[in-house]
């Protein structure tokens, strides 16, 4: 089959893919055989060097700068990933915050900036995805078990995510009759930065025997879910949450 009549690979979007568990989706997705558009908001060099592992692997990708938060420039983002692929079958939003935050006292312009970028930011990506992607096209939110917790100091993050798990069943209804799937990942505790980030030892060493298993997640265990989500077998799940936390909450 010559080079101008090869079918062209199928595509994903990956919000917050610079680092973090958002990395590990962009680089499995890669593997699995797409096109990745690697979104991030602000770490240029950490992006490229996504982009730059994946192309070294012999695959193709391309990082486009965007906060979820902000509609117009997600919507440059969409438009360039389409651009760029010729197509986007598959949509993934990571990209998140997570500072601690108690509900009384507790500081309104965190609790806005998690809401903006958790929330906002997935209502943004999510209806995005809904207008871009064709028949059979999979999208993925990344929701949390620390939802079945309720940990102090976790109320705005909680919320947030409470919410986007709300948005994945109802936009799922509402794309009846196109064959596209709306899902969210729940991780668990999983050794990533912004996991990590803030945490003792002792708090760390706490969160890793919570869970049956008693160890952290990794970030390739989280993208293995989403890999599954927006792979051939994941065709018959729509409007769940996959909660990947080794046992710690059901």
């Amino acid at each position: 089959m010559s080079a101008q009549t090869a079918p062209s690979l199928p595509a994903a979007l990956v919000t917050g893919a610079s680092r973090g568990i958002g990395r590990a989706i962009a680089l499995r997705l890669a593997a699995d055989g797409y096109a990745v558009a690697v979104n991030y908001a602000g770490n240029v060099a950490a992006a490229d060097a996504v982009v730059a592992e994946i192309e070294s692997a012999g695959g193709r990708a391309v990082a486009l700068q965007g906060d979820v938060a902000d509609a117009d420039g997600m919507r440059r983002v969409f438009a360039t990933a389409r651009a760029a692929f010729g197509r986007l079958d598959a949509v993934v939003n990571s990209a998140g915050v997570m500072p601690y935050v108690p509900v009384q006292g507790g500081d309104l312009a965190e609790f806005d900036r998690v809401i903006a970028t958790n929330l906002r930011g997935s209502y943004i990506v999510l209806g995005l995805a809904a207008e871009h992607l064709g028949d059979g096209g999979r999208i993925v939110a990344l929701s949390t078990s620390v939802i079945g917790k309720a940990f102090p100091n976790y109320g705005p993050y909680i919320a947030s995510k409470a919410g986007v798990e709300g948005l994945v069943h109802v936009l799922a209804n509402e794309l009846r009759g196109r064959n596209i799937t709306v899902n969210a990942v729940a991780p668990g505790p999983v050794a990533t930065e912004l996991f990590l980030n803030g945490k003792t030892p002792e708090q760390i060493a706490h969160f890793t025997a919570l869970a049956p298993l008693e160890r952290l997640g990794t970030p390739e265990e989280i993208a293995s879910a989403v890999s599954f989500l927006v792979g051939a077998d994941g065709a018959w799940v729509n409007s769940q949450v996959l909660r990947v936390n080794g046992g710690y909450v059901f």
